[in-house]
């Protein structure tokens, strides 16, 4: 799976502001997500969020891994200077 496309799932599936996709192999993914829906959900919504719309592609060895991290936007206007 290309990088653009698990970009376009997201952003088609979830209400991001933006997502970043980055993968060496086409099967280890990491993933930056920013939207205002992470504001108030614990580490662990966040996650499930992300993996919802990728489940598929997961149980079928399309992705074998895949790295999160989730920023609201006003979170991502701190953490990218640190990037």
């Amino acid at each position: 799976m290309k990088n653009s496309e698990i970009q376009k799932l997201l952003m088609t599936s979830l209400p991001l502001d933006k997502v970043y996709v980055d993968s060496d192999d086409n099967h280890h993914f990491k993933i930056v997500a920013i939207g205002e829906i992470f504001n108030k959900l614990n580490y662990v919504q966040k996650q499930q969020l992300i993996y919802q719309p990728l489940a598929k592609y997961i149980s079928d060895q399309t992705i074998h891994a895949v790295s999160i991290k989730t920023y609201t936007p006003k979170e991502w206007s701190y953490n990218k200077k640190l990037m």
